[in-house]
């Protein structure tokens, strides 16, 4: 690695770090209804919506109602998605007239932006008209990323609160992460991503002529020749769809290959938006649970925990990105690193726009939180670089994770650090002054299980299945990887894939919709019935016999426990993927 690819390293996390507690302090000032500036600005707009949806804003919900909420408005999406896209033919702002989608896709790519995951079964540029991109997939970006915020902020109520019911409103909850949080920063954002060229317009696709044209087949070939003189390029109102997807951890593209098309990434400087967008957020919202618990340690516990697991990641992919790959070294391909000259390594799927280091660095960022987007392909990384975009998925997006899912699936962690340690000495587990009882382990239980049940069970399922083999385009190992890798992306929200697997067919578009729904709402289910409970707790007073939850002991406990889940569960499916591929390309290159 350079000198000039570690300061870009360092660099990108010490933006993170230094706007993380300034944004977390505005996003706890928005949900507790204190004044922050933008208030006076944006509040008749709230108040309108109240009342034109007839929101009672002072009426609070118990843990049931928030939840019912939830999902109906979560199902009212789903339909909303699932209808524009097979009605689209007949919608407006459809100037390449495509036709309606297909019902799987339609069904899949529905469940996907409603759960915040994002994942796209179709190429958008082909498949899509604007009226879709905006009015179906960028709306559920705002509503997704604002329900996963509302559900963390009803559980840090639930930790927060005590001897109530009520853990807020979820409507209110929701209209205030949009209209205060989402949509300012999505419109700073799309408007600096269009000053660097990224594209805004409801023009016809373009068709442009060569500077020089292509001749096919090759001119070697002594077959018929067909010259190519022009190329058609997509348009459309890219800017506004890429700034929320970045934001709310969303990750769905524009284009077929996402922030790697230079029509949504242009430029390092929108690269380094982009990636800085990714993490704003997710990280924002450690602080924002310390100030809401009024105690900002905790909040920095999570962050640290989180920052150290995620470190060793980044060094990892991108040393092996960087010794290159033994496979192109035998065919006398120079691979090696020569400062200021040459920065070598595997450039195999990645732009020469942005190198290995940031691709290397969005890949682990992008994987780390529930984002997904891409700016280079992860298919064509090494075996251990995939390796590592894949175990932080199998944490269950705790790293950062999803906006506001991924801060609470820490604290579940959390939960089970807590109960753990009370076992190693023999007192009952406490977290926030709150008794940590039989009934919230087994719901932490049901929310942490359920996500390694599914992955693993459908890909054994597409592992010993026609249906499933039948979209590989790779054999062994590498194979299994990618079906191991398009699962447990659903399966946590995530998004992104190893893009060598065929995931258009009808098993990976029902198995993968019905596993995305399944997992966001069951574990939704789980923390809502864990903050109701935590809320109708009495607070015990700490003692000298309480666990500090916020030392660099419990931080080392906690990242110990979230990383022997991940290990001891999905360690002999990386086994056969990821590790198996890694050993066989060492033994036949001589490695």
């Amino acid at each position: 690695m350079t000198n000039n690819g570690i300061l870009q390293i360092v660099f990108y996390l010490l933006i993170i770090i230094a706007l993380t507690r300034p944004l977390g302090w505005y996003i706890a000032q928005i949900y507790e209804n204190k004044p922050c500036g933008i208030n006076r600005l944006l509040q008749p707009f709230e108040k309108l919506i109240y009342k034109l949806c007839g929101i009672q804003a002072e009426q609070e919900m118990e843990w049931k109602q928030y939840l019912y909420s939830l999902l109906m408005l979560s199902l009212v999406g789903f339909l909303f998605v699932y209808g524009i896209q097979r009605l689209q033919y007949y919608l407006p702002f459809n100037p390449q007239q495509f036709p309606g989608v297909s019902p799987n896709i339609s069904f899949n790519t529905a469940a996907s932006f409603i759960t915040n995951t994002d994942w796209q079964a179709y190429s958008g540029e082909r498949t899509l008209s604007y009226f879709t991109q905006m009015i179906a997939l960028t709306v559920q970006n705002f509503l997704s990323a604002a329900i996963g915020m509302s559900l963390l902020m009803a559980f840090i109520r639930g930790l927060a609160r005590a001897e109530t019911k009520s853990l807020g409103n979820f409507w209110v909850d929701t209209v205030r992460g949009i209209i205060y949080i989402l949509l300012p920063l999505a419109f700073l954002l799309a408007i600096a991503l269009s000053a660097q060229g990224v594209i805004q317009n409801f023009k016809p696709y373009q068709k442009v002529t060569l500077l020089q044209p292509i001749q096919y087949p090759a001119p070697e070939l002594n077959s018929s020749k067909t010259i190519i003189t022009e190329q058609e390029l997509p348009m459309g109102p890219v800017a506004s769809m890429v700034a929320i997807k970045q934001l709310g951890t969303n990750g769905g593209g524009f284009f077929n290959t996402n922030s790697a098309h230079p029509f949504e990434n242009p430029t390092p400087l929108s690269n380094f938006l982009e990636m800085l967008a990714i993490l704003l957020i997710p990280a924002a919202l450690c602080s924002t649970f310390g100030i809401m618990v009024k105690d900002k340690r905790q909040g920095w516990t999570l962050f640290f925990a989180m920052l150290i697991l995620f470190i060793p990641m980044i060094a990892g992919a991108l040393y092996y990105e960087q010794q290159g790959n033994p496979a192109l070294t035998a065919l006398g391909i120079d691979q090696t690193v020569k400062p200021d000259l040459f920065p070598g390594g595997n450039m195999e799927g990645k732009e020469t726009r942005f190198g290995i280091v940031n691709s290397s660095l969005w890949a682990i960022a992008t994987t780390a939180t529930a984002n997904g987007s891409v700016n280079s392909m992860h298919d064509s990384y090494m075996p251990l670089s995939g390796m590592a975009m894949v175990w932080l998925m199998h944490l269950g997006e705790i790293v950062f994770g999803g906006i506001g899912t991924g801060v609470t699936g820490m604290l579940m962690m959390v939960i089970i650090t807590v109960f753990v340690a009370g076992l190693m000495v023999g007192r009952s587990p406490e977290y926030l002054g709150k008794k940590i009882e039989p009934y919230e382990m087994k719901m932490v239980s049901i929310a942490v299980l359920i996500m390694p049940l599914a992955v693993l069970l459908l890909t054994a399922i597409a592992s010993v299945t026609l249906m499933g083999t039948s979209s590989l385009t790779n054999p062994r190992s590498h194979g299994f990887s990618e079906m191991l890798y398009a699962f447990t992306s659903m399966g946590n929200n995530n998004g992104s894939a190893f893009a060598g697997l065929n995931a258009a067919t009808p098993f990976y578009t029902m198995a993968g919709g019905f596993e995305m729904m399944l997992l966001r709402f069951w574990i939704a289910i789980s923390v809502m019935a864990i903050a109701g409970s935590l809320a109708s707790k009495k607070l015990i007073p700490a003692s000298a016999g309480t666990l500090p939850t916020h030392n660099v002991l419990f931080i080392i406990l906690l990242i110990a426990v979230a990383g022997i889940l991940g290990a001891l569960t999905f360690f002999p499916t990386l086994a056969l993927g990821p590790i198996a591929e890694y050993l066989r390309l060492g033994v036949t290159y001589g490695h």
